[in-house]
Protein backbone atom coordinates (compact mmCIF):
# COMPACT_ATOMS: atom_id res chain seq x y z
CA UNK A 1 0.00 0.00 0.00
CA UNK A 2 1.41 3.33 -0.98
CA UNK A 3 -0.88 6.02 0.36
CA UNK A 4 -2.71 6.17 3.69
CA UNK A 5 -4.60 9.29 4.72
CA UNK A 6 -6.08 9.15 8.19
CA UNK A 7 -7.72 11.27 10.83
CA UNK A 8 -7.22 10.32 14.45
CA UNK A 9 -9.72 11.81 16.91
CA UNK A 10 -10.22 14.77 14.57
CA UNK A 11 -13.94 14.55 13.84
CA UNK A 12 -16.80 15.05 16.32
CA UNK A 13 -18.37 11.68 15.42
CA UNK A 14 -15.47 9.52 14.26
CA UNK A 15 -12.52 8.34 16.31
CA UNK A 16 -10.74 7.08 13.18
CA UNK A 17 -11.16 7.70 9.46
CA UNK A 18 -8.82 6.05 6.94
CA UNK A 19 -8.65 6.44 3.15
CA UNK A 20 -5.96 4.30 1.56
CA UNK A 21 -4.66 3.09 -1.79
CA UNK A 22 -2.76 -0.15 -2.11
CA UNK A 23 -0.32 -0.27 -5.02
CA UNK A 24 1.14 -3.56 -6.17
CA UNK A 25 2.16 -5.59 -9.19
CA UNK A 26 -0.94 -6.80 -11.01
CA UNK A 27 0.33 -10.37 -11.06
CA UNK A 28 0.59 -10.61 -7.25
CA UNK A 29 -2.17 -12.85 -5.95
CA UNK A 30 -4.40 -11.10 -3.41
CA UNK A 31 -7.91 -11.27 -2.00
CA UNK A 32 -10.02 -8.21 -1.22
CA UNK A 33 -11.40 -7.30 2.18
CA UNK A 34 -13.50 -9.94 3.91
CA UNK A 35 -13.86 -11.60 7.30
CA UNK A 36 -11.21 -14.29 7.65
CA UNK A 37 -12.59 -17.79 8.38
CA UNK A 38 -9.75 -18.55 10.78
CA UNK A 39 -10.06 -15.10 12.42
CA UNK A 40 -13.78 -14.26 12.09
CA UNK A 41 -13.42 -11.09 14.15
CA UNK A 42 -11.03 -9.55 11.59
CA UNK A 43 -12.00 -7.88 8.31
CA UNK A 44 -8.98 -7.35 6.06
CA UNK A 45 -7.48 -7.91 2.67
CA UNK A 46 -5.34 -11.00 2.27
CA UNK A 47 -1.98 -11.46 0.58
CA UNK A 48 -1.92 -14.79 -1.26
CA UNK A 49 1.55 -14.50 -2.75
CA UNK A 50 4.22 -17.12 -2.13
CA UNK A 51 6.27 -15.38 0.57
CA UNK A 52 8.64 -16.08 3.43
CA UNK A 53 6.60 -15.97 6.62
CA UNK A 54 2.86 -15.93 7.18
CA UNK A 55 0.90 -14.21 4.40
CA UNK A 56 -0.77 -11.26 6.07
CA UNK A 57 -2.56 -8.06 5.20
CA UNK A 58 -1.85 -4.47 4.26
CA UNK A 59 -4.89 -3.11 6.15
CA UNK A 60 -7.38 -4.58 8.58
CA UNK A 61 -9.77 -3.93 11.43
CA UNK A 62 -11.10 -6.16 14.19
CA UNK A 63 -14.45 -6.22 15.93
CA UNK A 64 -12.51 -5.64 19.15
CA UNK A 65 -11.52 -2.21 17.86
CA UNK A 66 -7.97 -2.83 16.65
CA UNK A 67 -6.70 -1.29 13.41
CA UNK A 68 -3.49 -1.97 11.51
CA UNK A 69 -2.10 -0.78 8.19
CA UNK A 70 1.31 -1.10 6.61
CA UNK A 71 3.35 0.50 3.83
CA UNK A 72 6.76 -0.36 2.45
CA UNK A 73 9.64 2.08 2.76
CA UNK A 74 10.93 2.75 -0.76
CA UNK A 75 14.66 2.05 -0.77
CA UNK A 76 15.48 -0.15 -3.79
CA UNK A 77 19.22 -0.32 -3.05
CA UNK A 78 18.75 -2.07 0.30
CA UNK A 79 15.98 -4.51 -0.56
CA UNK A 80 16.65 -8.02 0.72
CA UNK A 81 14.82 -10.67 -1.35
CA UNK A 82 15.14 -13.14 1.53
CA UNK A 83 13.39 -10.95 4.10
CA UNK A 84 10.12 -12.02 5.70
CA UNK A 85 6.86 -10.63 4.33
CA UNK A 86 5.96 -7.39 6.05
CA UNK A 87 2.23 -8.03 5.92
CA UNK A 88 2.53 -10.59 8.68
CA UNK A 89 3.20 -7.76 11.14
CA UNK A 90 -0.25 -6.28 10.60
CA UNK A 91 -1.89 -9.65 11.13
CA UNK A 92 0.24 -10.35 14.21
CA UNK A 93 -0.97 -7.13 15.80
CA UNK A 94 -4.63 -7.67 14.88
CA UNK A 95 -4.64 -11.17 16.34
CA UNK A 96 -2.69 -10.29 19.47
CA UNK A 97 -3.98 -8.97 22.79
CA UNK A 98 -1.25 -6.33 22.90
CA UNK A 99 -1.87 -2.64 22.74
CA UNK A 100 0.36 -0.75 20.26
CA UNK A 101 3.15 0.21 22.66
CA UNK A 102 3.28 -3.31 24.10
CA UNK A 103 3.33 -4.84 20.63
CA UNK A 104 6.38 -2.77 19.69
CA UNK A 105 8.13 -3.76 22.90
CA UNK A 106 7.37 -7.44 22.36
CA UNK A 107 8.22 -7.58 18.65
CA UNK A 108 10.96 -4.99 18.11
CA UNK A 109 13.70 -7.64 18.04
CA UNK A 110 12.00 -9.11 14.96
CA UNK A 111 11.90 -5.86 13.00
CA UNK A 112 15.34 -6.42 11.48
CA UNK A 113 13.95 -9.49 9.68
CA UNK A 114 11.93 -7.26 7.34
CA UNK A 115 12.67 -4.83 4.57
CA UNK A 116 11.73 -1.25 5.38
CA UNK A 117 8.19 -0.77 6.66
CA UNK A 118 5.80 1.67 8.29
CA UNK A 119 3.22 0.16 10.62
CA UNK A 120 0.19 2.02 11.94
CA UNK A 121 -1.65 0.51 14.91
CA UNK A 122 -4.69 1.71 16.81
CA UNK A 123 -6.60 0.27 19.74
CA UNK A 124 -10.13 1.60 20.20
CA UNK A 125 -11.33 -1.18 22.50
CA UNK A 126 -11.51 1.23 25.45
CA UNK A 127 -12.80 4.61 24.20
CA UNK A 128 -11.47 6.31 27.32
CA UNK A 129 -7.99 4.92 26.74
CA UNK A 130 -7.76 4.73 22.95
CA UNK A 131 -4.35 5.08 21.35
CA UNK A 132 -2.70 5.07 17.95
CA UNK A 133 0.98 4.55 17.16
CA UNK A 134 3.32 4.64 14.19
CA UNK A 135 6.49 2.56 14.06
CA UNK A 136 9.08 2.11 11.32
CA UNK A 137 12.22 0.00 11.16
CA UNK A 138 13.89 2.71 9.09
CA UNK A 139 14.88 6.31 9.79
CA UNK A 140 16.04 9.28 7.74
CA UNK A 141 19.61 10.45 8.22
CA UNK A 142 19.98 13.49 5.99
CA UNK A 143 18.82 12.28 2.59
CA UNK A 144 19.53 8.63 3.35
CA UNK A 145 17.38 5.88 4.81
CA UNK A 146 19.04 3.77 7.48
CA UNK A 147 17.92 0.81 9.64
CA UNK A 148 16.53 1.79 13.02
CA UNK A 149 17.90 -0.06 16.04
CA UNK A 150 15.92 1.68 18.80
CA UNK A 151 12.12 1.93 18.76
CA UNK A 152 10.86 4.67 21.07
CA UNK A 153 7.13 4.96 21.74
CA UNK A 154 5.58 7.14 19.07
CA UNK A 155 1.92 7.66 20.03
CA UNK A 156 0.05 9.95 17.68
CA UNK A 157 -1.70 13.09 18.86
CA UNK A 158 -5.16 13.88 17.45
CA UNK A 159 -4.76 15.14 13.90
CA UNK A 160 -4.86 14.48 10.18
CA UNK A 161 -1.90 12.55 8.77
CA UNK A 162 -0.50 11.25 5.50
CA UNK A 163 1.75 8.24 4.99
CA UNK A 164 3.26 6.95 1.78
CA UNK A 165 6.52 5.04 1.27
CA UNK A 166 8.76 7.26 3.37
CA UNK A 167 8.40 8.37 6.99
CA UNK A 168 5.11 9.58 8.45
CA UNK A 169 4.10 13.00 7.04
CA UNK A 170 7.09 13.13 4.67
CA UNK A 171 5.89 15.83 2.24
CA UNK A 172 5.84 13.84 -0.96
CA UNK A 173 3.61 15.47 -3.62
CA UNK A 174 0.88 12.83 -3.41
CA UNK A 175 0.71 13.22 0.38
CA UNK A 176 0.51 17.01 0.28
CA UNK A 177 -1.92 17.02 -2.61
CA UNK A 178 -4.36 14.48 -1.24
CA UNK A 179 -4.21 15.30 2.47
CA UNK A 180 -5.79 18.67 1.76
CA UNK A 181 -8.61 16.97 -0.18
CA UNK A 182 -8.99 14.42 2.60
CA UNK A 183 -9.29 17.12 5.27
CA UNK A 184 -11.95 18.89 3.23
CA UNK A 185 -13.90 15.67 2.69
CA UNK A 186 -13.66 14.87 6.39
CA UNK A 187 -15.03 18.29 7.31
CA UNK A 188 -18.06 17.71 5.07
CA UNK A 189 -18.78 14.22 6.48
CA UNK A 190 -21.89 14.28 8.66
CA UNK A 191 -20.69 11.34 10.73
CA UNK A 192 -23.50 8.95 9.80
CA UNK A 193 -21.44 6.33 7.93
CA UNK A 194 -23.17 7.33 4.70
CA UNK A 195 -21.72 7.68 1.20
CA UNK A 196 -18.04 6.83 1.13
CA UNK A 197 -17.79 7.98 -2.50
CA UNK A 198 -16.15 11.35 -1.73
CA UNK A 199 -13.26 9.52 -0.04
CA UNK A 200 -12.99 6.95 -2.83
CA UNK A 201 -13.07 9.69 -5.45
CA UNK A 202 -10.19 11.63 -3.88
CA UNK A 203 -8.14 8.42 -3.91
CA UNK A 204 -8.80 8.08 -7.65
CA UNK A 205 -6.77 11.18 -8.54
CA UNK A 206 -4.14 10.25 -11.14
CA UNK A 207 -2.44 13.65 -11.31
CA UNK A 208 1.34 13.27 -11.57
CA UNK A 209 3.64 15.77 -9.89
CA UNK A 210 5.87 18.08 -11.96
CA UNK A 211 9.48 17.01 -12.18
CA UNK A 212 10.70 19.77 -9.84
CA UNK A 213 8.59 18.37 -6.98
CA UNK A 214 9.58 14.72 -7.30
CA UNK A 215 11.52 13.04 -4.48
CA UNK A 216 14.69 11.11 -5.20
CA UNK A 217 14.25 7.62 -3.83
CA UNK A 218 16.60 5.55 -5.99
CA UNK A 219 14.27 4.71 -8.87
CA UNK A 220 14.36 6.21 -12.36
CA UNK A 221 12.87 9.61 -13.11
CA UNK A 222 10.16 7.90 -15.17
CA UNK A 223 9.19 5.77 -12.17
CA UNK A 224 9.35 8.69 -9.75
CA UNK A 225 6.82 10.50 -11.93
CA UNK A 226 4.52 7.48 -12.30
CA UNK A 227 4.63 6.79 -8.56
CA UNK A 228 3.91 10.43 -7.66
CA UNK A 229 0.20 10.02 -8.42
CA UNK A 230 -2.27 8.99 -5.72
CA UNK A 231 -3.78 6.52 -8.21
CA UNK A 232 -1.07 4.72 -10.17
CA UNK A 233 -1.51 3.02 -13.51
CA UNK A 234 1.42 1.49 -15.43
CA UNK A 235 1.78 -1.60 -17.60
CA UNK A 236 2.62 -4.03 -14.81
CA UNK A 237 2.11 -2.12 -11.56
CA UNK A 238 -0.56 0.14 -10.16
CA UNK A 239 -3.30 0.83 -7.66
CA UNK A 240 -5.02 -2.46 -6.95
CA UNK A 241 -7.56 -1.27 -4.39
CA UNK A 242 -8.91 1.77 -2.55
CA UNK A 243 -10.23 1.30 0.98
CA UNK A 244 -12.18 3.57 3.32
CA UNK A 245 -12.63 2.79 7.01
CA UNK A 246 -14.71 4.97 9.33
CA UNK A 247 -15.05 4.16 13.02
CA UNK A 248 -17.61 6.10 15.03
CA UNK A 249 -17.13 7.10 18.65
CA UNK A 250 -19.95 4.72 19.57
CA UNK A 251 -18.02 1.76 18.11
CA UNK A 252 -20.03 1.35 14.90
CA UNK A 253 -17.84 1.15 11.80
CA UNK A 254 -17.90 0.73 8.05
CA UNK A 255 -15.21 -0.50 5.67
CA UNK A 256 -15.68 -0.25 1.90
CA UNK A 257 -13.33 -1.16 -0.90
CA UNK A 258 -12.98 -0.74 -4.63
CA UNK A 259 -10.71 -3.15 -6.48
CA UNK A 260 -9.27 -2.36 -9.89
CA UNK A 261 -8.02 -4.32 -12.87
CA UNK A 262 -4.80 -3.60 -14.76
CA UNK A 263 -6.53 -0.88 -16.78
CA UNK A 264 -7.61 1.00 -13.67
CA UNK A 265 -11.26 0.02 -14.17
CA UNK A 266 -13.34 -0.91 -11.12
CA UNK A 267 -13.45 -4.70 -11.04
CA UNK A 268 -15.29 -5.14 -7.74
CA UNK A 269 -16.75 -3.03 -4.97
CA UNK A 270 -17.77 -4.12 -1.50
Amino acid sequence: MCLILFAWNSHPDYSLVVAANRDEFYERDTQGISYWPEHPHIVAGRDRADVLGSPGTWLGFSKAGKFAALTNVRAPSEKNPDARTRGELSLMYLTSKDRPASFVEQQSKRFSLYNGFNLLMADLSDPNNAEMHWVSNRMMMGQNIRPRKVFPHQPLAPGVYGLSNAMLDTPWPKVNHRIAAFAQTLAMDGGQLKNADPYLNLLADDHQAPERELPSTGVSLEWEKALSAAFIRTEHYGTRSSTVLRVRNDGNYEMVERRFDAKGVIAHEV
